[in-house]
């Protein structure tokens, strides 16, 4: 557990053609001539709008080109792929799902969001993701060779629980395909991203849409890297970059040993 790996989040724009944004993940990585990365993260909601009225239009079911191409994505790289999210339709349900895969393209793990975000906030945002897209009733923790790491949604960053049901089950980091926007992304994103890395002790990655003011959701942006002892390592602006880390699994242990906090 102690071998050092990386990680690169890509905070791409989103576009209103699915293959478009799929063209736009593979451009960032063809551009990118850094280290090779263990992990790629995308943002949630990566292949259409994030707009209620797109989820239905745009969702995919059952084995589609998007899952076709996470899975290409990651055989390609020889790295771990947390596929941001998509509108996954099933048995006439819309989840707003997060496929896993492995190096080989294999899928290791599929998170549907599991606390939808319904909020109304006097003077500031309002959306009901409810009014169309249906809950996850299960955490996510898969298995690598540095050790478990889970996966979780955005607005699933505010319950606690989630995060102790994770540890619990092993997870030393947690990736979060999330798209704040500009209400709670101010008040709250690097807040909760220190909160829950601080309280389980592990590395938590945030990975946002870039900002785009002309859209119909304005993404906050700052994709985040926080670590065990409550820090942000590294966050970008409100514009397309590519967030990389270098991650140290033994820091983990360290800060556990040094404020033992059980579980």
């Amino acid at each position: 557990m102690g071998k050092i790996f990386e990680v690169i989040a890509l905070q791409k724009k989103t576009y209103s053609d699915p293959g478009q944004n799929r063209d736009a993940v593979k451009a960032m990585l063809d551009s990118y001539s850094g280290p090779d990365p263990d992990f790629v993260v995308l943002p949630e909601i990566f292949t259409c709008p994030y707009d209620n009225k797109c989820f239905p239009q745009f969702a995919e079911s059952g084995e589609g080109e998007t899952y076709r191409f996470l899975a290409n994505l990651a055989r390609e790289r020889k790295a771990y792929v947390i596929g941001g999210s998509i509108p996954e339709l099933e048995e006439g349900k819309i989840y707003n799902t997060s496929y896993i895969f492995d190096r080989g393209g294999k899928l290791i793990g599929k998170h549907r969001k599991i606390h939808l975000f319904d909020i109304d906030v006097q003077g500031g945002q309002y959306f009901k993701e409810s009014d169309v897209l249906s809950p996850g009733t299960q955490i996510t923790v898969f298995d690598t060779e540095f050790g478990k790491m889970g996966v979780c949604i955005c607005f699933d960053i505010r319950f606690p629980d989630l995060f102790i049901e994770m540890r619990k089950a092993g997870a030393r980091m947690v990736f979060i395909p999330a798209a704040f926007n500009m209400t709670t992304g101010p008040a709250h994103w690097e807040t909760l991203f220190r909160s829950r890395a601080l309280d389980q002790q592990i590395y938590v990655l945030g990975c946002s849409p870039a900002r785009d003011e002309k859209a119909s959701y304005v993404a906050y942006g700052h994709s985040i890297l926080t670590d065990p002892w409550g820090s942000v390592v590294c966050e970008l602006g409100a514009e397309e970059g590519m967030l990389f880390a270098q991650i140290d699994p033994e820091r983990v242990d360290r800060v556990r040993r040094q404020i033992p906090l059980g579980g």
